[in-house]
């Protein structure tokens, strides 16, 4: 079983930064795909950025490249996945979930066996 917890949410100024954390345990985590996904109020569910099991290869959506970045650190039965959010825009405002799969096709198409409750990210004009 894998459990994912997320922090680092918060209210920021159009232009600021705020970095996002998720642990995630259990014990076959660490070769798992993880990734960041969205949600707006009134909106669906929308794939963020991605990192493959040892973080050599990243995926971002197009609205976000440049401006954010996947990063994610192994240790023995928990990982812990970063997402760097520099230049926010009113846009990026959303709930901001982690997930996880053994499977990285499958975990950036939405269908992740594995997510967490997400932290709310609120940026102001």
């Amino acid at each position: 079983q894998v459990q994912l917890v997320e922090s680092g949410g918060g209210l920021v100024q159009a232009g600021g930064s705020l970095r996002l954390s998720c642990a995630a345990s259990g014990r076959t985590v660490s070769g798992y795909a993880m990734g960041w996904f969205r949600q707006a109020p009134g909106k669906e569910r929308e794939f963020v950025a991605a990192i493959n099991w040892v973080g050599a290869s990243t995926y971002y959506a197009d609205s976000v490249k440049g401006r954010f970045t996947i990063s994610r650190n192994n240790a023995k039965n928990t990982v812990y996945l970063y997402l760097q959010m520099n230049n926010l825009e009113p846009e990026d405002t959303a709930a901001y979930s982690c997930a996880a799969d053994s499977v990285g096709t499958r975990l950036r198409a939405g269908r992740g066996a594995y997510w967490g409750q997400g932290t709310q990210v609120t940026v102001s004009s």
